[in-house]
């Protein structure tokens, strides 16, 4: 178990997909601090630029334009200040990438062309717009709306 004061920075989530850890994991843990547990220290979840590996697969290429394109979502989002390290050029893939299972039918490839936010879609990454829901914000909404 992480310790209390332990940061799942997005430098860090970046590292462990790199190690080896399933992307979603380790993107989950950095969403928990990002909406929840440390959402005081947002700016410092996201200063850390992220170290790229020397060999460099295309996946592990991906996510870290996944990540990158995620910083910057999120603190246009949050009005967070974005640090300038997103806007690295190289944070760019050559050829589309459709993040679904179902993305051969063209109706999902329309659907996530469509609803991708545009810090992904200017990166050549087309995932939707549900990768991000807050089931913190989410919890908050339903709870207000049930207690009327």
């Amino acid at each position: 178990m992480k310790p209390r004061d332990h940061l799942q920075t997005m430098a860090l989530t970046y590292q462990e997909i790199c190690q080896g850890e399933q992307p979603w994991v380790a993107l989950g843990n950095f969403m928990n601090d990002w909406f929840c547990y440390k959402k005081d220290r947002r700016t410092e979840l996201v200063a850390t630029p992220l170290s790229l590996p020397e060999t460099l697969s295309d996946e592990t290429f991906r996510w870290a334009v996944f990540c990158a394109a995620s910083v910057e979502y999120l603190c246009e989002r949050y009005e967070v200040p974005c640090p300038s390290w997103v806007h690295n050029p190289a944070y760019h893939l050559p050829e589309p990438w459709f993040d679904s299972p179902m993305a051969h039918k063209p109706e999902v490839r329309e659907w996530l062309i469509e609803t991708t936010p545009e810090p992904f879609t200017k990166c050549n990454i087309y995932c939707g717009n549900r990768m991000f829901a807050n089931k913190y914000e989410l919890a908050e909404q339903y709870r207000r709306r049930s207690t009327r």
